[in-house]
């Protein structure tokens, strides 16, 4: 047998070797994509000195290459004065980071996000973010984002509370011990018929039944809007992160009730010259609810708390509850009936909350009539809820920052020492960012917020 051409033991070499090594005869570079960069959101807010933020989410991807093998930085800022490069901290691996910013100042800062991939590409994304100056007892602040007239809060167990706001009809879930957007939400405009807000400004909760109330006043400019003259359910089910709502029952006379029983008991308050056309709402002679909590072991008489009138209608003048001894009944339209009205002196202080948990313990949110919330005072005070007994002071709030005290979420053992107590502020007319526009104005929903902070009392 003759042996093998040399060229012939060269080409079958050649070919074990292409096998072994999976190379083809037409080789290719690896090469790779431009990356892309997404954000969850494209505006975030935040707060001087704050603790907690909320953040956003970064994606980012890059054909041919591995996510994990990617990185993201800020390379670029508007205003470093605000926030600067330095400021912002992303977090985690592979296609989803989290984008924290620190805040310096007050004022609005564009910040510029870029992801570079293998290959050398590169892609950018904008984060516009908004600062609001730093607050008293900011370890304890929290911010919900996505409006900012928070007027009333209900708690739904795990730290979650749901939230009204007084310039829309939606009810928001949050986490009440972190700032951020809401976990869920129920816009009620349909089934409550309405076509403008109700104001919503009071809420009690009776086993799985909340009970909400709107202002019932006039609106700012004196105008009657009838969507405001509701009293509204909404049914409980699950708690915390789980919570959902069902809408209930509604009824739309009780403005009318009150003022027709005034008048048959000699205009005591002045109800129907608080509610005549032109009449401003927050006066100390107008006519705003505020406040709504259930009486001492009822399941249907609940005690409306006004922030307008006083009584009598001028400095140093006491608040009033008018209790409403059918309210079940009422939220389904039935005429409402009246118990003997309660006077309280919170020293010249109107009510703006009322709040009871299950040992009967009440505390009232006092505040001014006036429509100013950034300067007047506003103080917490504690009460049995029996008529004749006055209210014990137990806080002043702090009012040096925006916002004004608009809502208690419970009431802890007020027996126990060191007990603490979160409330929420109603932001919707404060300048947040210092560029003259008030929170209910701001065009993007992530720079819209109010405050939750925690109190301890004693």
């Amino acid at each position: 047998m003759r042996p093998l051409p040399l060229r012939v033991i060269w080409s079958a070499a050649a070919a074990a070797l292409v096998s072994a090594t999976g190379l083809s005869g037409s080789a290719h570079a690896v090469t790779y994509g431009t990356p892309t960069i997404k954000l969850s959101a494209s505006y975030l807010s935040g707060a001087v000195g704050s603790t907690g933020d909320p953040v956003v989410t970064v994606t980012v991807a890059q054909s041919g290459a591995d996510a994990s093998a990617l990185t993201v930085a800020a390379s670029g800022t508007s205003k470093a004065g605000v926030a600067g490069t330095g400021d912002v901290r992303v977090t985690g691996t592979g296609g989803s980071r989290t984008v924290a910013v620190t805040a310096h100042a007050q004022g609005y800062a564009d910040l510029t996000l870029k992801v570079t991939g293998l290959g050398g590409k590169t892609a950018t994304t904008t984060l516009h973010y908004a600062a609001s100056p730093a607050v008293q007892h900011s370890a304890d602040a929290r911010y919900l984002t996505g409006a900012s007239d928070a007027s009333a809060g209900v708690d739904v167990g795990g730290g979650y509370v749901v939230v009204a706001n007084d310039e829309d009809n939606t009810l928001r879930l949050y986490d009440g011990a972190a700032s951020g957007a809401p976990v869920r939400t129920w816009d009620l405009d349909n089934a409550l018929g309405a076509d403008k807000e109700v104001d919503i400004e009071g809420a009690a909760r009776v086993g799985n039944t909340v009970y909400w109330t709107g202002s019932l006043g006039n609106n700012k400019d004196g105008e009657y809007k009838a969507d405001r003259n509701t009293v509204f359910t909404t049914t409980v089910s699950g708690s915390g992160a789980a919570t959902q709502l069902a809408f209930g029952s509604a009824g739309h006379r009780l403005r009318d009730d009150l003022v027709a029983w005034d008048k048959a008991n000699g205009n005591r308050y002045g109800f129907a010259a608080g509610t005549a056309a032109g009449q401003v709402p927050k006066q100390i002679d107008g006519f705003n609810v505020e406040g709504l909590e259930f009486a001492p072991g009822s399941t249907t008489t609940a005690y409306v708390g006004f922030r307008a009138p006083l009584v009598p209608p001028r400095t140093g003048g006491k608040a009033l509850i008018v209790p409403v001894t059918d309210m079940d009944q009422v939220v389904r339209g039935a005429k409402a009936t009246f118990g003997t009205p309660i006077e309280l002196d919170l020293g010249g202080l109107a009510i703006r909350d009322l709040r009871r948990n299950d040992q009967g313990q009440y505390l009232i949110v006092a505040g001014s009539w006036a429509a100013d919330d950034n300067s007047d005072p506003y103080a917490l005070y504690s009460w049995d809820g029996v008529a004749g007994h006055q209210p014990v002071k137990v806080l002043d709030l702090p009012t040096a920052d925006a916002g004004g005290w608009e809502s208690v979420v419970s009431v802890p053992d007020l027996s126990v020492a060191g007990a603490r107590v979160q409330l929420i502020t109603d932001d919707g007319a404060a300048d947040l960012y210092g560029d003259g526009v008030e929170a209910k104005d701001l065009t993007h929903p992530e720079w819209q917020k109010s405050r939750t902070t925690w109190f301890t009392l004693g």
